[in-house]
C-alpha cells in the first residue's frame, strides 16, 4: 500500500482546478512540471480539460482504477471523496483538506471515520491537512510545495506543512538533493513510525530526517527506530514537550521528569539524533548524507586564520572531542611543504595568503594520520584567497574515508566556494561552531552503531510478596504505598532497606525502638504527609525511650496541628543509618514511552541544581552506568581531592532492580527511593527513605 503512496502509476486530484494560486491547481501543476510520468486525472464537475489535460465530473466517470488520490476539496465534501476514491481501488489516499480534528470534536470525528472507511478497503491514509508529498526520485511532485527540490539521498517526514516548505526553500538555495517529503497532517492513519518503517527499506533514501509535535505511539516508534538506525541515520527536532510534564506529580521524579526528557531518553535508546534547532537538524543531515562516519573522537583543524582556529578548537573541547596532534612524521612531512611561518601543531595554520595548493597539502596530511578521526576545514576571505579554486581542490584531495566538514566564513566573497563544496558533497557551514556540531552528531552515532547488544539482567525477586501489597492498597481504593509497605516492595526486589517497623502508640514506638537498638530514626506516617521533613515529621538520632516516647507524642500534635485533615497511621521506626553519599532513584511513567528512570545526587544537587539523568527501562548494566556518568556530579561518586568514592556498583544495581520492578508493575505510576544512602565501596549501602504511587 505505501508504494501506491509513494511510487503510484496512476493519480487522481480530486479538487484540479484552472484557477492558479488554488491548491487543486497548484498540485496539479506541480505534477505536471514535475514531468510525473504516469497517468494524471484531475477531477472536477465544473469543467472539462484542466492544464490540458481532460477532466472528469467524478472518477466514476473516468471509470479506471486508480493507485493514489490526492483529495483538496471542502471538508464537508471529503468523506465522499474517499468513498469514490475507494470505490475506483485506490490504494493510498492523501487529504490537503483541512478541518479536521485541528478545529475540535467535529471535525476530529469525521477524521476517524475517514481513516475507518480507509482501512476497512485497505487502502493508507496521508494527512488530513497536510500539504502532500514529494518522491523526486519517481518525479512526483504531489504537493502545494513552491519548489521540485532536487534528486538527493535525505527523505524529510513533517508533522508541520509550513515546515516543509521551509526545508524545500533551504534545500533549494543551498542546491541539496531531496529523496522524499511527506507532510503527515493530522496523522489519522500514516504516521512517523510507518514512514521510518518504510524508509529503511528505500535505496533512495540515505539519511532519514523528521519534525515532529508528538508521537502518537511511543513504543511503536522506539521498535521502528531501533531497526532503522543501525541501517541509516535517523535525526528528528522534536517540538513541544510530552503530557507528563503537564501533570501534577507527587514525587521528586515526576516534578523532575517535565519537559521533555522521555523524548531525550527514547532517542537515545533508539539511536535517533536529536536536533535543537532548525538549523542543527539539515547541519546533521548534510553531515550524515555526504560523508563517512569517524572512527573516533580526534579532530584536526586546518585554518587560514588563527582566530577561527581557536573557536574551532575551543568547540570541539566543549563537544567532548579532542583537538589532537598530528603524528611527528605527519608533521615533519607537512612542515617541509609549508612556509616557514606555518604552524603543523593543531590547529594546522596555513596562514592567511594560503592558495588551493596549501589547504590539499593539509587535508592529505591530514587524511593519512593514523591519529586523525575527522577533519574540520577553516576558510576566512583574505585579499589572496581563491574561495571555488580552493573548495575544488579540496574536494579533489579527499579520499571518503574520514569526514571532512568545512566552513568558508563569510558572505558574498566566499559564496563561489561554498557552491563548490556543496557539488562536491562536502558539508559547509557558516561558523566553526556549527561545523563541530555537526561533527559531534556523527560521533555519537557513530558510538551508538558500536553499543555491543542489550542484554537485561533478571534478578531473583519476589513478585507474589510485592502483587499482594499492592493488592491490598488497590483494594483500598489507596493509590499512595506509604514509605513501611514501599519499603517491603523494594526489600522483595533485593534492596537493602534498615530494619524498622511502624508503630500506632507511642508504647508500640518505644518496645520497637528497643528491639531494634538504638540510635533510631521517627517518620511520621500518613500518604497526606507527602514532605515529611518539611512538616516536622522527621527525627533523628532518637537515644532513649524517653526521647522517642516525647518525639512520638509532640510529632502526632504538631502535624495534626498543621494538617488537620491529614490521617495519620502513626510512625515508621528504624535503625539510624550510618552517614553516606545521599543519591536519588526514582522512576515517573511517561504516557508515551513507559517507565522512565531517574538517577541524582540528593541534597541541593536534586532539589536546587536539579543535575538527574534520564533512561528508559528496562536498562542495562552499561545504560545504569552511563546514567550516572551523565550527571555533572558524577566525579563525587568517584572520589576528588582526596575524598573518597562510594559503592558505584551498588547503584548501578539497584536502578537495575528497579527497573525490573517497574516493568514487572505497570501499575507503579511514580516512585522514589529518596535518600538511597551509598557508603565506600563494600559497605552496605540502604534505602533509608521511599514512596511508590499506583495508577488506579
Amino acid at each position: 500500500m505505501m508504494k501506491a503512496l509513494l511510487n503510484p502509476e496512476k493519480i487522481a486530484v480530486i479538487g484540479a482546478s484552472k484557477t492558479p494560486e488554488k491548491v487543486g491547481h497548484e498540485i496539479l501543476s506541480n505534477l505536471i512540471d514535475g514531468r510525473f510520468k504516469g497517468e494524471i486525472v484531475p477531477v472536477n464537475p465544473t469543467t472539462d480539460k484542466v492544464l490540458g489535460l481532460k477532466c472528469y465530473p467524478d472518477l466514476k466517470a473516468y471509470g479506471g482504477n486508480i493507485d493514489l488520490s490526492i483529495i483538496v476539496i471542502p471538508t464537508m465534501a471529503v468523506k465522499s471523496a474517499v468513498e469514490e476514491s475507494l470505490a475506483a481501488n485506490a490504494k493510498a489516499i492523501c487529504v490537503i483538506s483541512a478541518g479536521f480534528k485541528e478545529i475540535g470534536k467535529e471535525g476530529e470525528a469525521l477524521e476517524i471515520e475517514l481513516a475507518e472507511l480507509c482501512a476497512a478497503k485497505g487502502a493508507r491514509l496521508l494527512g488530513p491537512n497536510c500539504l502532500g508529498l514529494i518522491n523526486t526520485h519517481h518525479s512526483m511532485n504531489a504537493s502545494f510545495a513552491t519548489h521540485m527540490p532536487m534528486c538527493g539521498g535525505i527523505s524529510v517526514i513533517s508533522q508541520s506543512g509550513a515546515l516543509c516548505t521551509a526545508i524545500l526553500d533551504w534545500a533549494a538555495s543551498r542546491h541539496l538533493g531531496l529523496s522524499k517529503m511527506v507532510s503527515m497532517g493530522n496523522k489519522a492513519d500514516l504516521s512517523e513510525t510507518d514512514f521510518i518503517t518504510e524508509l529503511r527499506h528505500d535505496d533512495d533514501t540515505s539519511v532519514i530526517v523528521g519534525y515532529l509535535e508528538s508521537i502518537d505511539s511511543g513504543k511503536e516508534f522506539i521498535e521502528a527506530a531501533k531497526e532503522t538506525a543501525p541501517i541509516k541515520p535517523i535525526v528528528i527536532l522534536k517540538s513541544g514537550v510530552t503530557k507528563a510534564g503537564g501533570k501534577a506529580a507527587s514525587s521528586h521524579t515526576g516534578s523532575l521528569a517535565g519537559a521533555d526528557v522521555a523524548y531525550d531518553a527514547a532517542f537515545l535508546r533508539s539511536g535517533v539524533i536529536r536536533a535543537a534547532t532548525f538549523e542543527e537538524l539539515f547541519d546533521y543531515a548534510t553531515a550524515f548524507s555526504m560523508q563517512p562516519l569517524p572512527q573516533g573522537r580526534k579532530v584536526a583543524i586546518i585554518t587560514n586564520a588563527g582566530g577561527p582556529g581557536i573557536m574551532a578548537a575551543d568547540a570541539v573541547e566543549l563537544a567532548g572531542m579532542e583537538v589532537c596532534a598530528l603524528a611527528g612524521s605527519s608533521a615533519t612531512a607537512l612542515r617541509e611543504k609549508l612556509p616557514a611561518a606555518a604552524s603543523v601543531g593543531n590547529p594546522i595554520d596555513v596562514l592567511g595568503d594560503a592558495d588551493s595548493g596549501r589547504y590539499v597539502d593539509a587535508v592529505e596530511a591530514a587524511q593519512g594520520d593514523d591519529a586523525v578521526d575527522a577533519i574540520i576545514v577553516l576558510l576566512t576571505p583574505q585579499a589572496m584567497t581563491k574561495p571555488a579554486e580552493t573548495a575544488r581542490a579540496i574536494a579533489e584531495c579527499t579520499n571518503q574515508k574520514k569526514p571532512i566538514l568545512v566552513s568558508f566564513m563569510g558572505g558574498a566573497d566566499v559564496m563561489p566556494g561554498r557552491d563548490e563544496l556543496v557539488a562536491s558533497n562536502l558539508p559547509d557551514y557558516p561558523s566553526p561552531e556549527r561545523a563541530v556540531g555537526a561533527l559531534r552528531a556523527m560521533c555519537q552515532y557513530a558510538e551508538w552503531l558500536k553499543l555491543p547488544k542489550r542484554e537485561i539482567k533478571s534478578f531473583d525477586v519476589d513478585k507474589k510478596e510485592v502483587a499482594k501489597i499492592i493488592k491490598s492498597h488497590a483494594a483500598d481504593g489507596k493509590n499512595q504505598i506509604g514509605e513501611a509497605a514501599a519499603k517491603e516492595i523494594f526489600s522483595a526486589y533485593g534492596i537493602n532497606i534498615p530494619a524498622g517497623g511502624s508503630a500506632t502508640t507511642a508504647d508500640e514506638a518505644v518496645a520497637l525502638a528497643e528491639g531494634i537498638g538504638y540510635p533510631v530514626v521517627m517518620k511520621i506516617a500518613s500518604a497526606d504527609v507527602l514532605h515529611k521533613s518539611d512538616m516536622g515529621g522527621v527525627k533523628l538520632n532518637l537515644g532513649s525511650a524517653d526521647e522517642v516516647r516525647d518525639t512520638y507524642e509532640g510529632m502526632m500534635e504538631s502535624i495534626q496541628h498543621l494538617l488537620p485533615e491529614a490521617k495519620l497511621d502513626g510512625v515508621y521506626i528504624e535503625t539510624m543509618c550510618r552517614e553516606g553519599r545521599e543519591v536519588i532513584i526514582g522512576m515517573t511513567r511517561d504516557p508515551q514511552f513507559g517507565p522512565l528512570l531517574m538517577f541524582g545526587l540528593g541534597g541541593i544537587f536534586v532539589e536546587v541544581m536539579k543535575d538527574v539523568a534520564f533512561r528508559l527501562a528496562p536498562l542495562t548494566e552499561t545504560e545504569a552506568m552511563d546514567m550516572l556518568k551523565s550527571t555533572k556530579s558524577f566525579a563525587l561518586l568517584e572520589g576528588v581531592r582526596g575524598q573518597a568514592g562510594v559503592n558505584i556498583p551498588a547503584i548501578i544495581n539497584v536502578i537495575q532492580r528497579v527497573s525490573q520492578l517497574v516493568t514487572d508493575f505497570p501499575v507503579i505510576a511514580e516512585m522514589d527511593i529518596n535518600p538511597f544512602l551509598v557508603g565506600a565501596y563494600g559497605e552496605k549501602s540502604v534505602a533509608a527513605d521511599a514512596r511508590i504511587t499506583l495508577e488506579l
